[in-house]
């Protein structure tokens, strides 16, 4: 029975992923679409294709994060079950009134609502202060970033938004201070990459190889490329005319949406890994199995502190973000149009101006937001990207009673997730015995 709801689990959880990919697909697309860079076809293609390359460039931080929603030893698997159905329920309800809620935080609030509905409030990680550099951890960390993420794309998009204006005129001042954020990015990067000596794992016996395909410094190079690729626009955008620059926004537009395809998958991917992690080592600890004796697809270990204190990486079998970074490509390519509606044309009007501003914005808050292990939802962080775009064309630019519409469905998704999974647990614990 046990190992019956653990495959029952992972097929509706890789659903989830499926689905997750066709309700976000609007966030990667909308604004691509909007300004008729590529048609919609072409833009789910290139939205997809890069939600599946996000695979060799994220980690599991996030998802290790998610596994971690409630205390695995204290729940069982029709707590994980129950969870899942809650959030496909409310993301396909959302999906069909189109508005674009965070599966994110249907997964989240589903995962914690069942788990409440078994064993109280205690059973839920609601906080965990974090080590020395670490970001603390929990349901609530993850709930205030409801409101500090599209904050935090809002602002990004602004402050890209006002830098790219400002370098449009014929003045010296916007060049060298563009050539001073070269310089500064430049610097992080470098100091942040990864050496040979500190890769646990090499991917390749050549040092160089190592070093450039390590998971970690690949969304660093990105971010490298990303920021330069505004900066050498800046740097020439007084001599362009307006044809001439719209051109070039054009195509930076295929830049900015590929990065943030690259962050939706590399984010929301990792729930949905968090969630059969989770549920594997549910199945370990009720079904009285040890680890050792299980086959190695289900040799699933969260990463943990040892005796000493040190960090060790624990196990990801590669199957599951395989399937889960599939899971989330086909969806996209199914698409989402109705959402798509709502972002590309309903919150503010959308030119290649804001296209680049707002994706890029968005695709460099997910990095960061990744690289502190904090689950967010692609879709409150570049619906805010693209608010803070609308605002350098004034506060009435930006349809705020939409945006008003959208912000309660953001606030209402993890406690309305929550309660529909406590119902479901019950129901299923009823009949499940």
């Amino acid at each position: 029975m046990a190992f019956t709801l653990l495959i029952v689990i992972i097929v509706l959880a890789l659903l989830f992923d499926y689905i997750n990919g066709f309700h976000d697909a609007a966030n990667s697309i909308a604004t691509i679409v909007a300004t008729k860079v590529l048609t919609p076809f072409q833009a789910v293609v290139w939205a997809a294709f890069f939600n599946f390359v996000a695979y060799w460039v994220f980690g599991f931080g996030v998802a290790d994060t998610v596994a971690k929603t409630a205390n695995t030893m204290d729940i069982n698997l029709v707590v994980i079950l129950a969870g899942v159905i809650a959030a496909i329920i409310w993301n396909l309800l959302t999906w069909w009134l189109g508005i674009p809620s965070s599966s994110s935080h249907t997964l989240i609030g589903g995962f914690a609502g069942a788990a409440i509905a078994h064993a109280g409030l205690g059973v839920v990680n609601w906080y965990k202060a974090g080590g020395v550099g670490e970001m603390p951890t929990g349901v609530l960390v993850i709930a205030a970033f409801i409101v500090f993420a599209p904050f935090l794309g809002a602002i990004v998009s602004y402050s890209i938004s006002i830098w790219l204006l400002h370098s449009a005129k014929k003045s010296i001042w916007p060049k060298l201070f563009t050539l001073a954020v070269m310089l500064a990015t430049g610097l992080l990067v470098y100091y942040q990459m990864h050496s040979y000596d500190t890769i646990k794992h090499p991917r390749f016996e050549s040092e160089f190889y190592s070093v450039i395909f390590e998971s970690h410094n690949i969304k660093w190079f990105l971010v490298v490329i990303i920021i330069w690729i505004i900066c050498i626009f800046n740097l020439i955008f007084s001599s362009l005319n307006q044809t001439q620059s719209t051109a070039w926004l054009r195509k930076m537009q295929l830049v900015s949406s590929a990065s943030f395809s690259l962050g939706h998958g590399g984010n929301d991917s990792q729930k949905v890994m968090g969630i059969i992690a989770a549920a594997v080592i549910v199945y370990i600890h009720t079904s009285g199995h040890n680890l050792a004796s299980l086959p190695d697809w289900l040799q699933v270990e969260l990463p943990y502190k040892d005796a000493n204190g040190e960090d060790v990486a624990g196990n990801m079998p590669t199957w599951i973000p395989l399937a889960c970074y599939s899971a989330i490509a086909i969806g996209t390519l199914s698409g989402g149009w109705k959402i798509v509606k709502t972002m590309g044309s309903k919150i503010t009007k959308v030119t290649p101006f804001e296209g680049v501003t707002s994706e890029t914005a968005g695709a460099l808050t997910l990095y960061f937001t990744e690289h502190l292990k904090i689950p967010v939802s692609t879709t409150h962080t570049i619906t805010g990207a693209i608010i803070g775009s609308g605002v350098t064309k004034g506060v009435s630019a930006v349809k705020w009673g939409v945006t008003i519409k959208l912000i309660w469905a953001w606030v209402l998704t993890i406690p309305i997730s929550a309660l529909i999974a406590a119902i479901i647990y019950y129901v299923l614990s009823f009949f499940l015995g």
